[in-house]
């Protein structure tokens, strides 16, 4: 997808050892010591006001059926009697609906004949498509997209003079919702797909995106979703989600994960308390953030908000890989300490807050000062695509792209998120969740395992039972390190194991390259310091892609795994490790595209063009260290 193209669609819009609870789940294959999951949790249909106008027909039950490995009909653009079928190689495990819970009533009273709204002026408008396969100007489709949702689609002609149709309707959408998640969630002790009910909370203040996925564990979820109209206040969304659904006494419970910091001009991090003005008051606040919000969405088809280099006051030498997947142009100001806005029209300052691995960082500094960190985020990763397909992330399927923005600038087709639970029900991976032991992909299905502890012994990788001996000796990504033991004096060990992606006989997946280990802190001064270690694997290891073909060429691994202790470890000083491991280079999806028969290439491929080769990769979720007391 291009940028402009991305931008478009972003103005619219117990950590130790497994639980004995599970010892005897419901689900045939339960495995106790946990398996990974690989699902998506952010994607969009016809129901959500932006992409309905972009064309999309698909439905929450096409999506699920999609993500299930069924066949679905796409379409090549608004009014084209041009379709063909597409599914996906290899179905999800889990699948959420993300739905825009904005505007609920009003899509669905102007794109349903025979409801009161359907013949006004606004609807009529309405359902003039945008083909975003043009090459539209920016600023209209802004400045028209902002219109409708600002004024036209709540206007009393659509609405009713007290809003009670687009109220009645909306409730219509959320049922539909509830009902095609229920219907395609596998209750039987097969447990072969699990989906869970779902909505997007979406604040574009500024136009910054400022977004979060609503994901409720089961079928008991509110009367109807709390949406930016409804509450344009986060804490305010925090506390409701609490009061409504985790403390009302229904068997409801609820997270949220926010996504696109890196387009939120430093908003979705900022260190912000409403009203709060004590520690007290504002440590109350941080609690609640982080019960909501244990995750966030490391990358997405709008860009890796992973890391960015060269930020201010962040210290550590850049991190060559930090170059992966950037939506905001190389030049753009930094909003040094500040924010900004204006964001998804290419406008504003890009800050430090904007990406994962500063907010991170920046926890550690709450903790600190308040004694609590908002900031534990796990990690997963999704494509926030708004086709009504879920997981489509495989660069080289050209029947997937059939129809869509040319992908000129080589934008990655958005990533997966992984859990490690003890089986595939909702109560698994809902836990697996809340306690963040999660990891996110840039497509590929990598199983990646991060453990961290005292005293792994260094030959652990060559050992039985790595995960066994993981959950004894220490704590599973997502976890916090227990207290150092007495006596020891070294730093803490962690262990990182990463399986490449199997793929399928016709598309392998890729093989690894090598696997990192991340460590930030905060230095007294209040800069955030960074340090990537390689500890498996070598970056050097002569791989490369054939420019005609894009066939992989040379050297690399099929797992690798290494003990890695911190050499430079202060007892005294909080600090966050992850992992990261890395494939090597292969085709973007515009290399896929330029290499097509002749007939379906794109006219921007020329013959000196060169490769955009990219490199896939998975996030674990974090470790945190904090002093004793």
């Amino acid at each position: 997808m291009s940028i402009r193209n991305a931008l478009v669609l972003g103005i619219l819009a117990s950590f130790c050892t497994p639980s004995s609870a599970w010892a005897a789940g419901r689900c045939t294959e339960h495995t106790p010591e946990r398996r990974a999951l690989f699902g998506e949790l952010h994607v969009h249909t016809a129901i959500s006001m932006d992409a309905n106008v972009f064309g999309t027909r698909l439905r929450p039950d096409d999506a699920y059926r999609f993500a299930r490995g069924e066949a679905v009909t796409l379409r090549a653009k608004p009014g084209s009697e041009v379709q063909w079928p597409v599914k996906l190689e290899r179905p999800l495990d889990f699948a959420a609906v993300t739905d825009h819970a904005s505007n609920f009533g009003a899509v669905r009273l102007c794109t349903t004949p025979g409801l009161g709204a359907f013949d006004t002026e606004a609807c009529r408008s309405y359902r003039q498509p945008i083909d975003l396969s043009d090459q539209m100007d920016l600023k209209s489709v802004i400045d028209r997209m902002r219109t409708q949702l600002g004024s036209d689609l709540v206007a009393t002609s659509v609405c009713g003079e007290d809003g009670t149709r687009c109220r009645d309707a909306a409730a219509a959408v959320w049922q539909e919702t509830q009902d095609a998640a229920a219907r395609w969630n596998d209750e039987s002790d097969a447990c072969e797909f699990t989906t869970f009910v779902a909505y997007e909370y979406t604040a574009t203040p500024e136009l910054t995106k400022i977004h979060r996925n609503v994901i409720f564990r089961g079928d008991k979820t509110l009367p109807a979703p709390i949406s930016y109209a409804d509450e344009p206040s986060a804490i305010r969304l925090w506390q409701r989600l609490r009061a409504e659904c985790i403390d009302a006494g229904t068997g409801c419970d609820v997270l949220a994960i926010p996504h696109n910091s890196n387009l939120s001009n430093g908003r979705m991090f900022a260190v912000e308390y409403g009203d709060a003005k004590t520690k007290k008051e504002q440590a109350e606040i941080a609690s609640l953030r982080a019960q909501i919000e244990p995750l966030v969405e490391i990358m997405q088809m709008k860009g890796d908000s992973e890391c960015r280099n060269d930020m201010w006051n962040v210290l550590g030498g850049a991190d060559e890989l930090c170059n992966f997947q950037k939506m905001r142009a190389a030049d753009t100001p930094d909003c040094r300490g500040g924010t900004g806005a204006g964001a998804l029209g290419g406008e504003g300052c890009v800050s430090r807050l904007d990406y994962a691995r500063y907010a991170l960082i920046e926890g550690l500094r709450e903790a600190d000062r308040i004694g609590v960190n908002p900031y534990e985020l796990g990690i997963i990763a999704a494509t926030d695509g708004h086709d009504g397909l879920p997981g489509p992330v495989e660069e080289e399927r050209l029947d997937l792209r059939m129809g869509r923005p040319n992908p000129q600038d080589g934008m990655n087709l958005g990533g997966l998120a992984g859990v490690w639970a003890e089986e595939n029900s909702r109560e698994a991976i809902f836990d697996a969740m809340k306690r963040r032991e999660t990891f996110g992909t840039s497509g590929p299905r990598m199983r990646v395992r991060f453990f961290g502890g005292w005293d792994y012994p260094e030959n652990l990788c060559d050992a039985e039972g790595l995960a066994a001996r993981g959950y004894a000796g220490g704590v599973p990504m997502g976890g916090n390190l227990p207290a150092r033991p007495s006596g020891v004096k070294s730093g803490p060990r962690f262990v990182v194991s990463a399986l490449r992606d199997p793929g399928t006989e016709v598309r392998p997946g890729g093989k690894l390259q090598r696997i990192q280990i991340i460590k930030g802190w905060a230095d007294a001064e209040g800069n955030f310091v960074q340090k990537v270690v390689d500890i498996a694997g070598r970056a050097d290891a002569g791989a490369a892609v054939d420019p005609l073909t894009c066939a992989p060429q040379g050297l690399g691994h099929d797992a690798l795994c290494a003990v890695w202790s911190d050499p430079e470890f202060d007892p005294a000083q909080r600090a966050v490790y992850y992992a990261r491991a890395v494939e090597n280079a292969s085709c973007s999806n515009s290399d896929w595209a330029c290499i097509a028969p002749k007939q379906r290439r794109p006219e921007w491929c020329t013959g000196d063009r060169p490769l955009e080769t990219t490199q896939e990769r998975a996030w674990t979720s974090p470790i945190w260290y904090a002093p004793e007391g």
